[in-house]
Formats: C-alpha cells, structure tokens, sequence
C-alpha cells in the first residue's frame, strides 16, 4: 500500500509539474496597430515695423512746429501675439532736448495720421517717457494685440511746443523705439 501512495503522489506531482511547464507554453493570440506620422511644430511670434528706422524726423525746428508720421506694426508670425513700445533717448549736448518736446502715439483710424483723429495711446508728454503697455511678461496695462498676418498703423508725432525758451536754441536729440512682442496663447 505504501508503494501504491508513493506511486499515486509522484503521479499527482508529475502532472502537477506537467500543468505548470503546460500553462508557460500556451500560444495566445496578439495584435498591434503604428499609427504614424503624428508632427507636431510651434508657431512664430514676429513683429515688424515699417519705415525700419527713422519713422520721424525734422531739423531746424522751431517752438510750434510739429511732425506726424505713420508707423505701420505687423504680426507676420503665425500666432496672435500683444506688444509694447519703449523710448530711449540720447541728447547729442547738455540741453535735453528730449525732456523738452511734446510726443503723442495715436492709433490710425480710417482718416489720415495728419487728421489726428484716433485714440491716443501715448501723451502728449514728454519723448524721453514715451511708451506704450509695458515688456514685462503678461498682460499689462497699454499692451496692444495683433493676429496672426494682422497689421496695425501707429500715428507718431512730435511737437517742440510754443512755450519753449531760447535755451533749446540748436540742441538736439535721438529717439530709438523699441518694440517687444510675445505670444498671448497661454500667456495671461
């Protein structure tokens, strides 16, 4: 009897093993799908003035002259973005011309930049301050947005004011702005 357990339970155990070596090699079936050709790429933030440079200027100037030009701002990337203007000026002598002329930055309506009629976004006050918005990241106060391909004109002007004394006789003055832009996709 002792030999037919010692059978019976080395039997069990065989099979036993045998199920488990079974179950490792048991064949299932399976599938896969690629799905290519997924590309993905960014979009561009590009602003461009036009003229390039010197969007005013006038020598000889005396107190009650102005000048007005237009400044056309373009988007030509591929995302909206918003945009602010700084100034910087350089006095070529100690007179500070700069301080001294009166500037203002009008948005164009449908009449000429010479008609002066669209809303002022800058002054009139001093050129050495002018801007518009602000180039810290973010929305800001004064920031102006343009669409994609989109396009607007700015009406510059500068004044040397009636009231201005004969110490601002033969002094001068540069202007540089500069014009910032980033996105406002995910950018509050």
């Amino acid at each position: 009897m002792l030999v037919l357990r010692l059978a019976l339970a080395s039997m069990l155990t065989a099979g036993m093993v045998g199920s488990f070596a079974a179950a490792d090699s048991l064949a299932v079936f399976t599938d896969s799908e690629a799905n290519a050709a997924n590309t993905f790429g960014s979009g561009t933030i590009v602003i461009d003035g036009a003229p390039a440079s010197a969007v005013v200027t006038l020598a000889n100037m005396a107190p009650g002259d102005s000048v007005i030009a237009p400044l056309v701002i373009t988007n030509s990337g591929t995302l909206p973005m918003r945009y602010a203007m700084s100034t910087a000026t350089t006095n070529v002598d100690a007179k500070n011309l700069a301080n001294q002329l009166e500037f203002t930055i009008r948005a164009k309506t449908a009449s000429a930049c010479s008609v002066e009629d669209g809303a002022i976004l800058y002054g009139p006050a001093a050129l050495a301050l002018g801007a518009i918005g602000a180039s810290a990241q973010g929305a800001q106060a004064g920031d102006r947005e343009l669409a994609a391909s989109a396009s607007e004109t700015l009406c510059f002007k500068v004044m040397l004011p009636l009231s201005t004394g004969n110490a601002f006789q033969n002094a001068s003055t540069t202007a540089t702005f500069t014009f910032d832009a980033e996105q406002t996709a995910n950018n509050p």
